[in-house]
């Protein structure tokens, strides 16, 4: 994907970045024209965080890596929007905590799922679940039910970055340990996510990969990992970034 002509040094720089990168996304039969209304409403709750990855967010994304490294079958679902933001991003991830990846639409079609797959191919996925469909989520009746039964369906960790709520508390009810990335702590999602991370995707993925990269360099155990996980608050953590948005400054 080309990136637009603008210095880095400008103050809007990422932002502006981000719009582009999905105005492309569209253009290229990636990101459904509802993503752009999405990204503009992230956005928002992103200008009030700082446009900067708040302390509860880093220890978020810690919390998550030990989950990803800790699983049997972990697996990061992808939409849209997450295609155009950061699929070379996804596909670090998935190799740092070896991951399966798959796409899931609400706005799915056979031409919009190929070229999702296409796309995060062309930024180095060797394998890309999602075209399959063998497998449902009980209690969706929209297109997002639909998933890999070797995929999310067998999945104990998910990670689902923009993730709509209803399809969130399905997979919960699955007992499946979730990761969501949402940049509003009072979304559907985020309030029944395991591991929330209120961040804008395109610093929450790298960071992620970051942690895992880390604790797996450290020689982290089994039971140093678990330690992690147990002592992650997912209130606390949603609080803390309740409180910032509201403040408009970080958590600290």
């Amino acid at each position: 994907m080309s990136d637009i002509e603008i210095p880095e040094s400008h103050p809007r720089y990422q932002s502006l970045l981000t719009r582009h990168r999905i105005e492309e996304g569209v253009e290229k039969g990636i990101t459904s024209r509802q993503g752009l209304i999405a990204q503009g409403r992230g956005e928002a709750f992103d200008y009030l965080l700082g446009e900067r990855t708040i302390p509860s967010a880093d220890e978020a994304a810690r919390a998550a890596a030990a989950h990803l490294l800790l699983a049997d079958h972990p697996v990061i679902s992808v939409n849209g929007n997450v295609a155009a933001l950061c699929p070379g991003e996804i596909v670090e991830l998935a190799a740092a905590v070896d991951a399966d990846i798959e796409v899931n639409l609400f706005n799915r079609t056979d031409e919009r799922m190929r070229a999702i797959v296409d796309h995060l191919r062309d930024h180095g996925a060797d394998e890309v679940k999602g075209l399959t469909a063998d497998g449902r989520i009980p209690g969706i009746d929209h297109e997002r039910a639909k998933v890999d039964a070797d995929g999310i369906g067998s999945a104990d960790v998910v990670v689902v970055p923009l993730e709509d709520g209803d399809r969130a508390e399905a997979l919960g009810a699955m007992d499946k340990v979730e990761i969501v990335v949402d940049l509003n702590p009072m979304s559907r999602s985020a309030q029944v996510a395991t591991v929330p991370i209120v961040d804008n995707i395109v610093r929450a993925v790298p960071n992620i990969t970051a942690h895992a990269r880390d604790l797996r360099d450290a020689g982290a155990t089994r039971e140093e990992l678990e330690t992690i996980v147990v002592e992650f608050d997912a209130d606390a953590a949603l609080d803390a970034a309740e409180r910032a948005i509201r403040a408009g400054t970080d958590d600290e």
